[in-house]
């Protein structure tokens, strides 16, 4: 199990804080793909990834247990 944690927008789109996905041995664009087509999210596309606290990219491999956060970009003054 994967459980996905999400911030800011994206917990309003889906209305929780937390996912857990049933699936392991994803990349993080298969996992995209995958929330993109099960979940009402807008997109994923220009979010940061992050694998058990350290940032992610498309290719990295998630295993079971990991925690995958979602972080949206951020703008303010």
């Amino acid at each position: 199990m994967i459980k996905v944690l999400l911030f800011a927008h994206l917990q309003e789109e889906v209305g929780t804080e937390s996912l857990s996905i049933e699936r392991s041995n994803l990349t993080v664009k298969s996992l995209i793909q995958y929330l993109e087509k099960e979940y009402p999210f807008q997109s994923l596309q220009k979010v940061m990834v992050a694998i058990n606290e350290s940032y992610a990219k498309e290719d990295d491999l998630i295993q079971d247990g990991d925690v995958v956060a979602f972080i949206p970009p951020v703008s303010g003054g």
